[in-house]
């Protein structure tokens, strides 16, 4: 029988019942680390040799993550349940009673060290990047997008210190805000790296500690805030080129450059006097006092809307080797890539965080990147087997798909039947594909009307119930509606 979640019970999983073996069958924490022992190497969570995860506990390293990863894979999901789980698996195999109390996992998350979270993102995110294929290359070179957003804390006191709230808010009003600038890689839609800090670090400040996971040969693809002076002229020093949209305060004359074709030309930039406020003086020092770019220009038709030109400033300079075309498709693959974050936020629960603490909270945040890539190696395997278009693979899909496979794969008796039931999986993904709907609008609007209560204008313990009027009421409706 194959336990890789329990290696040294094996020997006593075969003397249970048959009733004892279809219960723990069910238990998704192992079926999880069957279904996934491929992408997972089994060496990084062995215990230490000296330190807090060196002693024999109930919770040890590998049994903490695989309960941690369990946990947010499975949206609105208490430590209780977990710690029940936990207490089903040792009560079954006679290894004595564990706490009701989820203390002892708490304590245990913990424990866990940031460092292996960050070398199992890397891990998954080169292993979705070798079965992905050369779908998000550009002229046989890898494509990196950079990208922000937030995600909300719980309003405890160290969390406000660490991570502030909006200031347009009043005190205790609001939340920390978490703010995370990831690298993805277009092939995979995994994430290579990530750095947090909170809301009020700019995202070119941020961008700059991710610097040396580029590597020679890369491309940066970003968003209007990577057009900028210095991105431009202080990457491909490193032999890393930037596609980035041009900023609107610039001014593009086309007439008083080198022109390539009708809307593509060469243009040289100099420095500027002051000093970004992002940059040290040092940094700014070592910034090249000119530099030429290359700015092209390509229109956007959409099916009942204006067209539009977008404006892209990159440092590929060959535009035979890069035609104009192909950057603007790679542009407009960005978008899709940025849905990542939806993914994240949206469907796998992760735009409110629980965890009470600011070193919780980021190693939450950390499991939470894992879990993402771990389904896009799954996604990336799909589309490697079948040869489909990564961006209509869906992601909530896999996921679902994931949590009814693994149910069955538990159960499976032989490798051969769990091997099949894998392929399965596989060509379900591959068959129910998105539909292709290009220029489709999707406005952020609400049909559901919010309930009609007053706002949280101060600190909860010293805020008084207000009980609304009739005519009060009715003020409230038609402002809502």
């Amino acid at each position: 029988m194959n336990t890789p979640f329990f290696p040294a019970f094996r020997c006593r999983f075969a003397a249970q019942t048959r009733r004892a073996l279809h219960h723990l069958r069910h238990a998704s924490l192992s079926q999880l680390e069957q279904c996934l022992e491929t992408y997972l190497p089994a060496h990084w969570l062995a215990a230490e040799a000296h330190g807090p995860n060196s002693r024999e506990r109930v919770y040890s390293l590998r049994l903490t993550f695989q309960c941690f990863l369990w946990q947010l894979l499975t949206p609105q999901t208490a430590c209780r349940e977990v710690v029940r789980q936990v207490q089903v698996l040792f009560r079954l195999k006679e290894l004595g009673p564990v706490r009701e109390g989820t203390s002892a996992y708490c304590q245990a998350r913990l424990r866990l060290p940031r460092e292996r979270l960050e070398t199992a993102l890397v891990h998954l995110a080169k292993c979705a990047e070798r079965r992905a294929g050369e779908g998000g290359r550009l002229a046989d070179r890898p494509v990196k997008v950079v990208d922000s957003t937030t995600v909300r804390l719980p309003d405890t006191r160290a969390n406000q210190k660490r991570y502030p709230q909006s200031p347009y808010q009043k005190p205790r009003c609001g939340f920390p805000l978490l703010k995370l600038l990831a690298l993805f890689s277009l092939s995979s839609g995994a994430i290579e790296a990530v750095t947090m800090d909170d809301q009020f670090h700019h995202d070119l400040r941020l961008s700059r500690r991710l610097w040396d996971k580029l590597s020679p040969g890369d491309i940066l693809l970003g968003d209007r805030l990577f057009g900028e002076y210095p991105t431009q002229a202080s990457l491909p020093r490193q032999g890393v080129d930037v596609v980035a949209r041009l900023s609107y305060r610039r001014n593009i004359d086309f007439r008083k450059a080198k022109r390539l074709s009708r809307h593509d030309a060469l243009f040289v930039w100099t420095k500027a006097k002051p000093c970004p406020p992002y940059l040290t003086a040092a940094q700014w020092a070592e910034t090249p006092a000119a530099i030429t770019v290359r700015v092209l220009r390509f229109r956007v038709t959409s099916p009942g809307c204006r067209s539009r030109w977008i404006r892209l400033v990159t440092t590929l300079l060959d535009h035979q080797q890069y035609p104009p075309e192909e950057l603007a498709a790679l542009y407009a693959r960005r978008w899709q890539l940025e849905l990542c974050f939806r993914d994240l936020k949206t469907q796998m629960g992760m735009a409110e965080l629980r965890c009470l603490t600011p070193a919780m909270a980021e190693k939450e945040a950390l499991a939470y990147l894992v879990a993402h890539n771990l389904v896009r190696c799954v996604m990336a395997e799909a589309v490697a087997h079948y040869q489909v278009e990564l961006e209509r693979v869906s992601f909530q899909g896999t996921v679902d798909a994931l949590r009814q496979y693994t149910q069955a794969i538990g159960q499976a008796r032989n490798r051969k039947t769990r091997r099949q039931l894998w392929e399965d999986l596989l060509c379900n993904l591959a068959r129910d594909l998105v539909p292709l709907r290009p220029g489709r609008r999707e406005p952020r609007a609400l049909k559901q009307r919010p309930k009609h209560f007053p706002s949280l204008t101060c600190p909860r313990h010293r805020f008084k119930d207000f009980i609304p009027s009739y005519k009060w009421r009715r003020r409230l409706k038609r402002g809502l509606n």
